[in-house]
């Protein structure tokens, strides 16, 4: 795990500094503390920069940006491959030679060679991004793996092209203006998160999950998607043929548990301590189960619980699955006071607003980790998505059901719109039912898909509320003007998100025009949420820690097993997570997997009722974008947080996500970070 950055001069007045390129590594040393690296071309027309966390082949060889032997491809390379032994080995029979002992960096260098882009990247297994420049070619070719677990953003100025790990990184070059993207936030203030390619910076974009982006000598820029989590890849259908439904539950069963096993023992490769996050729930400690079967030592497990209110804890349960399979286990408890003495580091660290509460604990169970000597976790992200482990799915697969099959139903609830939304405005709150029923009447009128994912904040009636709409915030046509052609939008171009979910679904229907909803649903978490939202705050806290935090459960190869397989084989009627269930019974204690699911959370609504909350509101209503008649309705956002402290209303998934924005753009934007 690294952070790499470059720049490519296009315009033929404009050039690279070596002094450059170190600015680039220093806008992020936590991303690599053990080393650090700079390419330059004799021309001064490419340089590429990389902070090394060393992890795999920790000798001096290993350091980047990495050439061969001819000097004809310079990389530079965050992230792992797991099966670059094998990789090696086809090479070195191929008639290649390698230099250091067992980099999988150089992997890439003479796979690149041997291969090229599109053969490369089919035979990778693991998570990646990188930047390869062809030296006779004059190209620069930029790579996001598969799922997205690892970030690249970009952006043009000054007739340069620059890329890199992080934002901030960007953003040292004085040339890249500092603007809202106003399209970008109304997506966000649905999502939580800007949706790929966009960023909440105008001009600067993120390369989405699956792609591979060129860049010519000139500036030409195309990218093309090479793999996306839709059904039909695995081939699993034709095995199920002539078994009963019994047979077929269970062969499936032995299939996720074999490539699970497969993808932990794969993400077991390092040169340096490694340990996992164990909450106490399936996920985790599944992880640390199949570990404890992999490892000949004892697996390190890090717990992270609330002081100040224990009801969110699950320490007892990861303490009895520590105890069960004998790990060395590491417990911190934070409070309140912990997370406002982080919040500023976690703007700064997010580099655009995730506003997920879950980065506060994950911050300190990474730091835990790193105090205790560990660089490498394996974390449990992607199980919920696959095999529907939330009740919110239950929720829209009823409602899909019932909607579907009675259009009368569906019509009805669309023509009571208008009511609805008086009823929703006299009687609001996002729990209140007249709202809920409002929003889907809205999204049946307009044709959008009714699910918006498992983190949708905002509902149009909210944005009505909050927002006055217009000044720095107002959509602009340079928000969507990303110079690269090939990269889709899909719906993100415009402001209403349900476009971007319909885009989503017509991914799916064109792929298998008798996929089922559950399938259309788990396509759009891989598309937005799964990428841009939960993978980022893994990468953006972890490596602010300087650890490397690897995900089992997002193999791609687990991955397209489970886009194949039926709902009704993942959830036999309504029920989360059966089919993971059914495959873990024995593996994993019985009491875990029937525990009520709890979720990794914080307890962000009882924090801002208290001191905290008061200073949270300061800190919004004192934004620039909540005075002077600026965009958000500062009246609206006074109410809510008296009626949430009030308890009237529980408003802190609305709240957080506007200290999250606010703060945002008074650092990096309007404030001493800009």
């Amino acid at each position: 795990m690294c952070g790499i950055a470059g720049i490519l001069a296009f315009s033929s007045s404009a050039s690279v500094a070596d002094t450059e390129l170190v600015r680039l590594n220093d806008a992020m040393p936590h991303r690599g503390p053990d080393g650090v690296g700079t390419w330059l071309s004799d021309d001064h027309k490419v340089g590429l920069s990389h902070r090394r966390l060393a992890i795999v082949d920790l000798t001096p060889d290993a350091a980047q940006p990495m050439t061969d032997a001819d000097g004809s491809v310079q990389l530079t390379y965050n992230g792992e491959i797991y099966n670059h032994l094998d990789l090696r080995a086809q090479l070195e029979a191929a008639g290649h030679t390698f230099r250091t002992d067992h980099s999988d960096t150089e992997v890439l260098v003479h796979g690149y060679k041997e291969w090229g882009i599109d053969g490369l990247v089919e035979r990778l297994i693991g998570m990646f991004a990188f930047a390869i420049w062809d030296v006779r070619k004059k190209r620069l070719t930029i790579v996001r793996d598969r799922v997205g677990i690892k970030p690249v953003y970009f952006t043009r100025a000054g007739g340069r092209f620059i890329f890199g790990s992080e934002i901030k990184a960007i953003l040292s070059d004085k040339s890249v203006p500092r603007a809202v993207n106003g399209t970008a936030i109304a997506h966000y203030l649905s999502f939580m998160v800007a949706p790929a390619p966009l960023t909440m910076f105008r001009g600067i974009f993120k390369l989405p999950a699956g792609h591979i982006m060129e860049i010519e000598a000139d500036g030409r820029a195309r990218a093309r998607r090479y793999w996306d989590a839709l059904p039909g890849r695995s081939g699993i259908q034709n095995e199920l043929v002539g078994l009963s439904d019994a047979a077929a539950r269970d062969y499936l069963s032995k299939e996720v548990l074999k490539r699970l096993e497969t993808a932990i023992d794969r993400r077991m490769m390092s040169d340096v301590p490694f340990g996992v996050f164990l909450s106490g729930g399936i996920d985790s400690s599944a992880n640390v189960a199949l570990m404890s079967r992999i490892a000949d030592q004892r697996i390190k497990t890090f717990t992270v619980g609330f002081s100040d209110h224990t009801h969110l804890n699950e320490l007892d349960y990861a303490e009895k699955v520590a105890k069960h399979f004998d790990t060395d286990h590491h417990v911190i408890e934070v409070d309140g006071g912990d997370m406002r003495g982080y919040l500023d580091d976690l703007i700064i660290a997010q580099d655009e607003p995730i506003s997920d509460w879950v980065c506060v604990p994950l911050y300190f169970v990474s730091k835990l980790a790193k105090d205790s000597g560990v660089t490498v976790v394996q974390v449990g992200e992607g199980s919920d998505e696959q095999f529907a482990g939330y009740d919110s799915y239950i929720k829209y697969l009823k409602l899909h059901d019932r909607l579907g099959n009675a259009g009368a139903l569906k019509s009805m609830l669309g023509a009571a719109s208008p009511l609805l939304g008086a009823l929703a405005r006299a009687m609001p709150g996002r729990r209140s039912k007249f709202e809920q029923a409002y929003e889907i009447s809205r999204r049946i009128n307009l044709g959008h898909e009714l699910f918006y994912g498992g983190s949708n904040a905002f509902w149009a009636i909210h944005v009505e509320k909050y927002l006055n709409g217009g000044g720095t915030m107002a959509p602009d046509p340079a928000d969507i003007d990303i110079g690269v052609d090939g990269l889709d939008l899909a719906g993100a171009g415009s402001t209403d998100s349900g476009d971007i979910m319909d885009a989503f679904a017509r991914a799916v229907t064109d792929a298998d025009a008798n996929a089922d909803q559950l399938v259309k649903m788990i396509h759009a978490e891989f598309r937005l949420r799964l990428p841009e939202l939960l993978l980022m705050r893994v990468d953006k806290i972890t490596m602010s820690t300087s650890i490397e935090a690897r995900v089992p459960f997002l193999d791609h190869e687990l991955v397209e097993l489970t886009m194949d397989i039926s709902r009704h084989h993942k959830i036999d009627g309504y029920k989360t997570k059966d089919l993971l269930k059914h495959a873990l019974r024995g593996v994993i204690p019985d009491e875990i997997i029937d525990r009520k699911k709890m979720g990794f959370a914080a307890p962000a609504a009882d924090w801002l009722r208290g001191d905290f909350g008061r200073e949270a509101e300061g800190m919004v209503m004192g934004s620039p974008l909540a005075q002077n008649g600026g965009p958000l309705n500062a009246t609206a956002i006074k109410r809510a947080f008296d009626d949430h402290r009030a308890g009237r209303q529980d408003n802190a998934l609305h709240l957080w996500v506007l200290l999250n924005l606010t703060a945002w753009h008074d650092h990096w934007v309007g404030g001493h970070g800009a």
